[in-house]
């Protein structure tokens, strides 16, 4: 093991900076790389060290409830407004705002639904003896199935 290493990481600069790389996404062998330590030796401070271990789960925290944010922003769809300059001799400089809509994406619904209410709506819900249930999410998997080969 890295003997001595470990202490800057348990200073406040070195405690942000491992939240900040697990902010950014990086996975475990990464962050061992930009700490000069082994994987199993990150393993092994984030089990003796549990500041190491919070500040890693403080900053993955922050990027999970970005992910389902985005997530759930494709699930329901969103508007934006998209700004395009026209030059004109005659007018000068125009600012044109178009607003767009994003529909819905069925996938990111159905992995949505998938893990907020699995007992509803796993991919097998006759496992539940539910057969009306099981009809509609057929259905529902039938209808986007054809979508997708129509596009």
């Amino acid at each position: 093991m890295a003997k001595g290493k470990y202490r800057r990481w348990l200073e406040p600069d070195g405690l942000l900076l491992l939240e900040g790389w697990a902010r950014d996404g990086l996975t475990d062998e990464q962050l061992a790389e930009k700490m000069g330590i082994t994987p199993a030796t990150l393993y092994d401070w984030k089990n003796k060290y549990p500041e190491i271990s919070e500040a890693l789960k403080k900053g993955k925290e922050v990027v999970d409830i970005q992910v389902e944010n985005a997530l759930l922003k494709r699930a329901l769809g969103y508007e934006y407004t998209e700004e395009r300059i026209e030059i004109s001799e005659k007018d000068g400089k125009k600012v044109i705002q178009t607003v767009k809509q994003v529909i819905p994406d069925t996938t990111a619904i159905i992995f949505w639904l998938k893990n907020r209410r699995p007992g509803k709506w796993r991919s097998d819900p006759q496992e539940n003896g539910n057969t009306a249930q099981a009809g509609a999410h057929s259905a529902l998997i039938a209808a986007i199935r054809e979508r997708r080969h129509a596009n």
